[in-house]
């Protein structure tokens, strides 16, 4: 939705953005659909995610920028991003991908990783270690380019 045209009054309210583990690109394209495709059993494109990705777009549609935002021209602007996710994510080729994307079009963007941690682990394992720590990050993110205005 941030891709598309925003009413004045909207722009006010994507000045920043955090994103913990986002499934950015919905065609099963990037490696870690396979060389992670065991690490997280409910996360199966076969079973769970690609029949998400039917009910939420047609195939043919799955790349469009408004569908998998990873595909969209982030050179018009875009507010700063903080990418959080896990190392053991089906979704991680997801995040590196739209880091690049967003470092290519030379927006402000940090890619947040840590090491082992599965699919939304922020909410999931809200007491671990790598919780906290992300969830402070987060927290500092806003701090400094949301309520920085």
């Amino acid at each position: 939705m941030r891709l598309r045209n925003r009413p004045a009054w909207l722009k006010q309210f994507c000045s920043d953005s955090t994103l913990w583990s986002p499934w950015t690109d919905i065609s099963e394209t990037g490696d870690s659909y396979v060389t992670l495709r065991d690490a997280e059993p409910f996360f199966t494109y076969q079973d769970v995610l690609g029949p998400s990705a039917l009910a939420y777009a047609d195939e043919t549609d799955h790349r469009h920028p408004y569908v998998s935002p990873v595909y969209g021209d982030f050179a018009k602007g875009f507010p700063p991003t903080l990418i959080q996710g896990g190392t053991k994510e089906i979704f991680l080729s997801n995040f590196v991908r739209l880091h690049q994307a967003l470092d290519q079009a030379g927006q402000t963007v940090k890619l947040d990783l840590y090491e082992g941690m599965p699919h939304v682990f922020m909410a999931a394992l809200p007491e671990s270690p790598e919780s906290r720590v992300a969830v402070s990050k987060a927290g500092d993110w806003v701090s400094e380019h949301l309520l920085d205005d």
